[in-house]
């Protein structure tokens, strides 16, 4: 029977073509009795030599593709076999009759069609519609959710006889791949040019792998095994460390250094299913992988030691306690959902050290006023010998005080010096809670010290206890700064060895592919060569001073109008009261309270010198209470002869400020009497009087918790007729 292939780009000019005319042997020039080594070198050469982008010659393409279906055939030993007998190059039909009855078999293979080609274009497939991306969709989640999962993408047109031809073969391989955690994605070249053109592909069909953020073509026969073997090499090497009896428990006790648990798959095959490799890339950032051969006879301790049912694959999850695992699965099929949840449920350490600030965030998030408290229970140990007794009881404790709203953790004095300084201790238990984003924290030290002694633990149940019956139990603040990274130095060390496959890729591009499909991966390489130059020599050439305080504005006549008086709607700006003698000392402790908050649009900062316009603040203070008495209300409150200290929240637009009154808190800052509430007539009282007593340095060290309640809009207004104004002779005379 004669099929027909096409010899140019035009569907009607087309010769005959007998099945007994194809020799795959021939066309790759081996022997038949030839190895699998020798069809794949020759197969390589072949390829590179008549390669379309390469080869201009006009019969490069078809040469191309006959080379490429030889390979098909001889690659697969079965396929093989049934050529070798009977001619034929499919499992079950002779190589004319298969292609004139089922098409496009390979994508590689010469363009033999039949009757449906009469029928094109064909409506696309309705389950493809799931898979289609869009510009837009594709640089929002596919490119970042590609760190934690590969994606296979296939890139087709309407107009595209090759791809009606890979389309079985697709479709067989999704249905493999997608359950295991593979992202699939469609690119459709007439619809989607923008995102064609980004990941460089010029042409259909065309197979993309992305991980990483990082683009590789696939260049070989469209086969089911070629591209599952593809989306394999698409992974990092050593995702999945092999263990024996030799080096399990080196293993184990490795945690120390990368601060992770430790996963171990006990399997009966040699090689590591794609499906836990995929599992190690996701969660590769969090724990540690391993893989033990059940066949290997060098593993034989290690399944006795934990007692490993041979009959099922196996995982135990192991922490700081190496001889017992925290958590084991054991099932026929291991799927990915529980796999997913296993290694999720468990992605800390009981006690984790807190070695960057991304640990931190997500260990001791920020409070969240719609969702419950995290309290941080954090160790400030050191790394010698003499803390280990201490750390390890702080382990146990953790272990055996573990809840919803406590996360356990500890950092090295030595390693994180700043936080240290920050919450003034160097040796000691604190609990904290983190209020803001920008570093602010509440904080109280468990007192004594740690040791790890059953006093000591006594001591902070205790506290930890009357921490959750009073979440007003931390007492003291600080602005910590960002944690310093203690993985930086092997984060040089990842980076080389992803600057080694940039490389390896590259090479490749060069033997496969044109240049307009490598110019992604050259303007990556150019961009970041140019970013990594240019802001050394930026920063070597314009160091601009660190500020560390926010700009403060004087209240004038000049500024007074624009900064008050007319200030736009929505905005507040926040004025602190100071004198001469108290200018500098004031306005240092200021900035440092509100700096944190100088990020905000809507806020200004200023500051009235009470010695030029004494008459400011008790005409403003007087306003209020002749609006209080005309409504019938009373204020008992007497007027403070210093105003130095205070600070306003004035809201110029709708006529009202709030009120921020220097606190006593050098002495003994459990006080009562220290809290900014108006609630009690005898705390107003005795506020006032040792609101002249308070030393300048210590008068706005509550300022930072006022400033949150102002920004959260739970500090009581006080409303005034009109503004004053800072004449001083109109003030007297009112």
């Amino acid at each position: 029977m004669t099929v027909r292939r096409s010899t140019s780009r035009h569907p009607g000019m087309c010769v005959a073509q007998t099945a007994s005319d194809y020799d795959p042997y021939k066309t790759l020039g081996v022997g038949r009795g030839a190895s699998q080594a020798e069809i794949k070198r020759a197969y390589k050469n072949l390829a590179r030599e008549w390669h379309p982008d390469k080869n201009k010659d006009p019969k490069a393409e078809d040469t191309f593709i006959k080379i490429s279906k030889s390979y098909e055939i001889l690659s697969n030993e079965e396929r093989r076999s049934n050529f070798d007998r009977y001619g034929q190059m499919d499992e079950s039909q002779p190589f004319g009759q298969s292609q004139h009855h089922h098409g496009f078999r390979s994508f590689h293979n010469s363009f033999y069609f039949d009757e449906s080609f009469f029928h094109f274009p064909r409506s696309r497939d309705f389950a493809d519609s799931k898979y289609l991306l869009h510009h837009a969709h594709f640089n929002s989640d596919v490119l970042p959710d590609s760190h934690k999962r590969p994606y296979l993408i296939k890139v087709t047109s309407e107009w595209c006889f090759a791809c009606i031809h890979i389309e079985p073969v697709w479709k067989e391989t999704v249905k493999e791949l997608e359950p295991l955690g593979v992202g699939i994605g469609i690119v459709d070249l007439g619809f989607e040019r923008r995102l064609a053109n980004q990941l460089g592909a010029h042409r259909a069909p065309s197979i993309i792998g992305l991980v990483n953020g990082r683009v590789t073509f696939f260049h070989q026969a469209v086969v089911r095994e070629h591209l599952r073997q593809f989306v394999e090499d698409l992974l990092p090497h050593k995702l999945v460390e092999r263990i024996t009896d030799d080096n399990y428990l080196s293993y184990l006790d490795n945690w120390h250094v990368e601060n992770k648990p430790s996963v171990l798959l006990f399997d009966q095959v040699p090689i590591v299913p794609l499906l836990y490799k995929l599992t190690a890339f996701a969660f590769r950032d969090y724990v540690r992988f391993g893989q033990v051969d059940q066949g290997d006879k060098h593993c034989t301790r290690l399944l006795r030691q934990f007692n490993i049912n041979t009959y099922a694959p196996t995982m135990l999850l192991f922490k700081e306690d190496t001889e017992k695992p925290v958590d084991i699965i054991q099932a026929r099929g291991l799927k990915k959902q529980i796999m997913d949840e296993f290694v999720s449920n468990n992605k800390f350490l009981q006690v984790p050290r807190l070695v960057n600030q991304r640990l931190f965030d997500e260990l001791c998030p920020v409070k969240q006023f719609h969702r419950r408290r995290k309290y941080c229970v954090l160790l400030i140990t050191g790394e010698d010998q003499a803390f280990l007794p201490g750390n390890k009881a702080f382990v146990d404790f953790a272990s055996a005080n573990r809840k919803e709203v406590l996360r356990f953790a500890y950092v090295y004095q030595r390693q994180q010096q700043p936080l240290c300084q920050a919450l003034r201790h160097n040796q000691a238990v604190v609990i904290l809670e983190r209020r803001s984003q920008a570093g602010k924290v509440l904080y109280r030290s468990v007192s004594g010290g740690w040791n790890g002694s059953e006093e000591d633990k006594y001591r902070l149940h205790e506290q930890l206890e009357l921490l959750q019956k009073d979440p007003t139990y931390l007492s003291s603040d600080a602005t910590l700064p960002e944690l310093n990274n203690e993985m930086a130095p092997i984060f040089i060390i990842q980076w080389m060895n992803a600057a080694y496959e940039y490389i390896l890729q590259i090479y490749d591009d060069l033997l496969y592919s044109n240049w307009r499909e490598m110019m992604p991966i050259l303007s990556l390489i150019f961009s970041a060569l140019f970013i990594l130059f240019g802001t050394v020599i930026i920063q070597a050439f314009s160091r601009p001073p660190k500020k560390d305080f926010v700009e403060v504005t004087e209240l004038t006549d000049i500024t007074y109008t624009s900064n008050l008086v007319k200030l736009r709607p929505g905005h507040i700006n926040v004025v602190l009261v100071l004198t001469n003698a108290s200018k500098n000392a004031l306005l240092r402790k200021y900035a440092k309270e509100v700096f944190s908050f100088s990020g905000t649009q809507t806020l200004h900062f200023s500051f009235l010198n009470a010695d030029k316009h004494c008459y400011w603040m008790p005409s403003l203070l007087r306003s209020v209470s002749d609006a209080a008495e005309s409504e019938g209300q009373s204020d008992d409150e007497e007027e403070p002869s210093d105003y130095a200290g205070h600070v306003l929240a004035l809201n110029g637009h709708k006529k009202y400020f709030c009120l921020f009154r220097p606190v006593f808190t050098g002495d003994d800052p459990n006080d009562s009497s220290s809290e900014t509430s108006l609630s009690s007539d005898s705390r107003r009282k005795s506020r006032s009087s040792r609101a002249t007593s308070i030393e300048v340095h210590h008068k706005l060290d509550r300022l930072g918790l006022w400033m949150e309640r102002l920004m959260e809009g739970t500090l009581p207004r006080l409303q005034v007729p009109a503004w004053p104004s800072l004449d001083e002779t109109a003030n007297r005379d009112s």
